[in-house]
């Protein structure tokens, strides 16, 4: 059944890369004319198909896995992140037959293919339940928070179009810049998972002797070249990489070795693109995007953070709260994980009341929309996996 399921979640990520690219030849390939002379495109409804497809498969993956694990299969880092991608294009899905912008989906699919992708670079096995995991508001905390990030993440997507449809990119500004950090980011991600993939096959681990954050030994295992060390670390394994600096205990050092070799490969990876194209990235895209109307990008952007923002809320805080009193009975603890669930309420709140009180439409809104997103992977990210907290087990 483990098998089936890893199966089903790999058919999905081809599908989704069909429907990528059926998207990306509906706005740049040749138009068709029917003997009318009507011009005829049907392969958004192509890729769109795809991605429902993708997306059936991929909830078989999720359902299949449940039954071999016999839990809900959201417990540790690969099935999370899995989860969220899968959710993100949930979101598409719903979202798209009101709009019917191929765009749209040219821009979520990759990143849904990318965080599946991410996913894929922690371990795959089944593994048990740890005690604080052992209860019913696991299904309901977790599936509900990354369900309410899936559809706030697709107000990222539509942000994106937005910005790359009205930015001017033949002048250097700061609103270029800070767009094409955001392409560096995207790419960064895909560089975690080229180097972690090649390392993977080259068969590369370090092993290291450590004094954890409780001050007790324990030993961790790199899967790339230590830059950083772990706290009071001792290399046991013979002709690997010694690290340049060592990390205190409250940091998770080897995530935060594999972060820092994520911002190298996308540096490599940004350059690498931009000498072959000769401009920034959003520059090249908007060629893809001059047919889109920004306004309904707008409006789009705000409909996925109306529809996202009360699920994640119920998911994220209230359901979170009830399932930390069971677990570690408090509803509250300030734990790092739990501050940036709420720096990620409160700011949605925030865009809400701005769009809704202040008239922040459009541009304004386009880069809260990115930048929310960004908070959500930080929280993914870095939060979860370099600083030491109740959720590290994640």
């Amino acid at each position: 059944m483990a098998q089936l399921s890893s199966n089903l979640l790999l058919i999905a990520f081809f599908l989704y890369l069909l429907s990528t690219i059926l998207f990306a030849v509906s706005i740049t390939g040749r138009r068709f004319k029917d003997k009318e002379g009507n011009e005829k495109n049907r392969l958004g409804l192509f890729g769109y198909t795809a991605a429902v497809l993708a997306l059936v498969l991929a909830i078989g993956y999720f359902i299949t896995r449940w039954i071999a694990g016999g839990h809900a299969p959201v417990s540790n880092m690969f099935e999370y992140t899995a989860f969220l991608g899968i959710m993100m294009s949930l979101g598409f899905v719903i979202i798209y037959p009101i709009y019917r912008s191929n765009v749209l989906g040219l821009f979520t699919m990759p990143v849904v293919m990318l965080i599946i992708a991410y996913a894929s670079v922690f371990p795959t096995e089944i593994q048990p339940l740890i005690p604080a995991l052992q209860s019913s508001w696991l299904k309901i905390h977790v599936i509900t928070t990354a369900l309410g990030q899936g559809i706030l993440a697709v107000s990222f997507a539509a942000g994106l179009i937005y910005l790359v449809r009205v930015i001017d990119f033949t002048k250097s500004s700061k609103k270029v810049r800070t767009l094409e950090i955001i392409f560096y980011g995207l790419l960064c991600f895909v560089g975690h998972v080229i180097l972690n993939m090649g390392f993977g096959v080259a068969g590369y681990e370090a092993e290291f002797q450590y004094m954890n954050e409780n001050e007790q030994e324990a030993t961790m295992t790199y899967q790339l070249p230590a830059l950083i060390g772990p706290n009071e670390g001792t290399l046991l394994t013979e002709d690997r990489f010694s690290p340049l600096v060592s990390a205190p205990a409250i940091i998770v050092a080897d995530d935060l070795n594999a972060v820092i070799w994520a911002f190298f490969a996308g540096l490599v990876l940004y350059w690498l693109i931009r000498l072959i194209i000769r401009k920034p990235i959003g520059g090249a895209l908007q060629k893809v995007v001059k047919g889109v109307n920004p306004q309904s990008a707008d409006e789009l952007s705000y409909r996925a953070i109306a529809i996202g923002f009360p699920v994640f809320t119920l998911g994220g805080l209230i359901f979170a709260m009830i399932w930390a009193q069971i677990a570690w009975t408090r509803f509250w603890g300030w734990d790092p994980k739990e501050v940036w669930a709420l720096i990620t309420f409160l700011f949605y709140a925030a865009y809400l009341h701005l769009r809704l009180s202040r008239g922040w439409q459009g541009e304004k809104s386009a880069w809260l929309c990115v930048v929310g997103f960004a908070i959500i992977m930080f929280n993914l990210i870095f939060v979860n996996l370099v600083i030491a907290g109740l959720h590290s087990y994640a």
